[in-house]
Formats: C-alpha cells, structure tokens, sequence
C-alpha cells in the first residue's frame, strides 16, 4: 500500500520492515538473495557468534556475497539491524485478555521477552534508537497496551508501565546471558566461600555473610528471582490502577 512518502527520507531499514521496495544499490545484475535471506543469514551469524561477530563483510562472506554486493540488499548495517531485531524479536505470545487477567498477560508478556532473549542472545545488545516502528516490535507494545488499557490505565499510563517491564525483562535477559559465558568461579564454591566468609565477618558484612552460609548468595538468577521482581513491578501496577479507580469514583467526571 503506498504510502506517498520516499522510502529514502525515512530512517534506516524502516520501508523493508513494512516489505516496501527501497532502490538499495545501482549494480545491474539480478540479486542471487533476497532480503529475507540476507536477514536470516545475519541471524544465524549472530546466533553462532554474537553480535560482535555480526559485519558487513562477514555476512557477505556467509553468503558466498561480495564486499559490495550485500549492499544491494541493505543500504547499510542500522538497516540490517533494524531489520535483525524484527526478525530476532518475531510476533508477541498471546495474551490472556479482559480486565481480570492484566496480571497473567504482562507475566507471559514479559517472561516471552526474556525467553527470546535466551534463544537470540544478542537482542539484548542491539541498540535501541527510539520508540517501536517496524510491525513485529509494534505488536509487541500493541499487545501489552491492550492488556493494560483494558484493565483501567490510560494509554499514557500504560505506555510507561509496559517501558518499565520491558526494561526489567532485558536487564534480567542480559545478566542471565552473563551469568551463562562467564568463566568466573562461582562464589557458591566451597574454596570461594572458605576464603570469604571470615573476611566477611572480620570486616564488617554479617548480613551477606548470613546470606552466603544459609545458600542465599548466589551467582544465579532463578525462576524465584525472576517471580519476585516481576510480582513487584505488578504490585506497583495494581496500587495505580487502584488509584486510577478511586479517583473515578471520587470525581466521575474526570
């Protein structure tokens, strides 16, 4: 569907997004790729060896491409990696709906973020340069506002409260990826433990020391780790639509 706007003066990788045809390079042969392989390619790279991993010329070679034939299919890497993180994110999960289940919904909502960063860990290293404009990352925030909406928050409201799951949901994927490639030697280890714990009482920390000896420092973050902030941050969600309530029946004409 035309849009009556040049596909060049919109940011990177936006008009492929949307499957809108952009002019990508002037080289006359006829491309042996499409763009979804181009994407699909890049995520495999970035699957097997982070997003560090993930150039130009690499995907290039990957793809038995040269140096300047890849950009017949992405004007440059922003667009690819626009275009990466649509892939990469894909649709969002269903939702339970209606008022009563706000909670269920933003719990899978955001428990699906996390998981899809366990698969495609290099999501959590994308940069983030702006609100949601491609179709999949749209639906995502459509699918939590809907949620929120529909239990009484407003759409500002709501726009803010599914902000700060969406960034509890990638600290809590970027520690765990951590966590998982880290080398470091765990501090529940008994040497570990055995050279720290008189360090700790003798200068001053009891309460991590009381942590560490009942098995409650840990280098993990686990499903009960995971419950108990989120059931925080819906703690706080519930008392705002709490007082979203009472002020509408105090003045019911706001």
């Amino acid at each position: 569907m035309p849009t009556g706007v040049d596909p060049q003066e919109l940011p990177p990788g936006l008009a492929l997004a949307w499957g809108l045809p952009t002019k990508t390079s002037k080289l006359g042969r006829t491309p042996s790729q499409t763009v979804e392989q181009v994407v699909q390619a890049a995520v495999e790279l970035a699957d097997a060896d982070g997003f560090a991993a993930l150039s130009m010329p690499k995907l290039a070679k990957r793809l038995g491409l040269t140096a300047n034939a890849i950009y017949r299919y992405v004007r440059s890497r922003d667009e690819l990696l626009v275009l990466l993180a649509e892939t990469g994110w894909g649709p969002p999960p269903e939702l339970a709906t209606g008022a009563d289940h706000w909670r269920a919904a933003a719990t899978t909502w955001t428990l699906a973020m996390i998981d899809r960063c366990d698969v495609h860990p290099w999501l959590v290293d994308l940069p983030v340069r702006g609100a949601p404009m491609t179709p999949n990352l749209l639906r995502w925030t459509e699918a939590i506002l809907e949620a929120l909406t529909g239990a009484g928050l407003s759409p500002k409201d709501a726009i803010q409260c599914a902000l700060l799951l969406d960034v509890y949901a990638r600290r809590i994927a970027d520690m765990r990826r951590d966590l998982k490639q880290s080398n470091a030697e765990s501090v529940e280890s008994s040497a570990v433990q055995e050279f720290l714990l008189p360090l700790l009482h003798e200068h001053g920390y009891p309460i991590v020391a009381s942590l560490m000896v009942g098995d409650d420092y840990s280098d993990d973050i686990d499903d009960n780790d995971l419950t108990f902030g989120l059931t925080r941050i819906l703690d706080g969600i519930d008392v705002l639509l709490s007082a979203n309530k009472n002020r509408r029946t105090t003045n019911p004409a706001d």
